[in-house]
């Protein structure tokens, strides 16, 4: 009876979907990315990587007092900032950069979580997830650094090019299934027509999307070190820093959430069940186990790949990813024309 009610609890829809997967799901997993992400590249260089604190755990914990010493150090404010806009965006982003979450179906369920369910849930989720960079030109615009405004600018030129292969990419699952409903988009996946298999080519190019719009290698520009300092995020220290950097990490979180359900099945094979535990505890984890699979693959790439300059990135983008969204599109309109999904 107490195992029971404590079960009710964690799966109380607000908490589940929106803290304990948006927040703390997406807070391991950014984590668990960022060591395997110098893991990787220190094993593809032959390097050491993250070793000497946690050596049996592999460095893990690294990461922990990298957060650690971010939450306790000094937050630095300039005196040439805006104060208001230099402090607000940092937190606003990594909010807005959760909210996603809360229309992103993890049960097949209604009564889980009524929102995430409803008819245009992909469109809301889809719409959401454009608005964090936006917020990323806010950061150097405040920042009144011009290392800052470049960065930001190239965060703007990197936004024309993916935010079209994103949508168009996605959106090839709704043409295939004939609904905005990502739980019919699921369902209709099951039991094993997971659409990455019968749509490859809309697949790669949401992966393509989703590693330029989170700055991932190879596409990490808006913030390249070695040119523009650290990009929108020059001016900023301590926690305010961490809440900027880790917002890429939370975005590829959500990004991966979103692909794991309409490209990889979602809770599939997993049948769910009608209790807590089996109704969404369970399928949760099986959809955050894709999303972790897929954030692993991404972060390899670190490792194997080099930087783009911004203007290999557009062409890239146009030539490449565009046309193969736009490919993805048509074949899933084909799928449904036939009936295949």
């Amino acid at each position: 009876m107490v195992l029971e009610t404590i079960l009710y609890l964690i799966a109380y829809p607000p908490l589940w979907q929106v803290l304990v997967v948006g927040f703390v799901g997406g807070l391991l997993l950014a984590m668990v990315a960022i060591w395997f992400e110098r893991k990787a590249a220190a094993r593809v260089q032959r390097r050491i990587g993250p070793y000497w604190a946690s050596p049996r755990l592999g460095g893990f914990m690294n990461i922990v007092a990298d957060m650690v010493r971010y939450v306790t150090q000094q937050v630095i404010i300039p005196t040439t900032v805006d104060k208001v806009a230099f402090i607000v965006t940092p937190v606003a982003m990594l909010v807005i950069t959760i909210l996603p979450v809360a229309f992103i179906p993890l049960s097949p369920h209604n009564l889980y979580w009524p929102v995430a369910s409803m008819d245009y849930s992909l469109l809301v989720a889809l719409a959401l997830t454009t608005l964090p960079p936006l917020l990323a030109v806010v950061l150097g615009w405040a920042s009144n650094n011009k290392f800052s405004i470049i960065g930001s600018l190239r965060e703007s030129y990197v936004i024309t090019a993916y935010e079209l292969v994103a949508v168009l990419a996605i959106l090839s699952a709704a043409a295939s299934t004939l609904s905005f409903n990502v739980v019919h988009i699921v369902e209709a996946q099951q039991p094993l027509k997971w659409l990455a298999l019968l749509n490859p080519i809309a697949f790669l190019a949401a992966f393509l999307a989703v590693l330029m719009s989170t700055s991932a290698f190879p596409f990490e520009i808006p913030e390249s070190e070695h040119e523009v300092v650290a990009g929108p995020y020059t001016e900023y220290s301590g926690v305010l820093y961490a809440l900027n950097m880790g917002g890429g990490y939370i975005r590829r979180f959500v990004y991966s959430l979103l692909i794991a359900l309409v490209f990889l099945g979602g809770w599939a094979p997993l049948t769910p069940g009608l209790d807590p535990l089996t109704g969404l505890i369970i399928p949760s984890l099986v959809v955050l186990a894709k999303a972790a699979i897929l954030m692993l693959v991404m972060s390899f790439l670190r490792a194997v790949y080099g930087r783009y300059r911004l203007d290999q990135a557009l062409d890239a983008a146009w030539r490449l990813a565009l046309p193969l969204a736009l490919i993805g599109l048509g074949w899933s309109i084909m799928l449904a024309y036939v009936n295949l999904i």
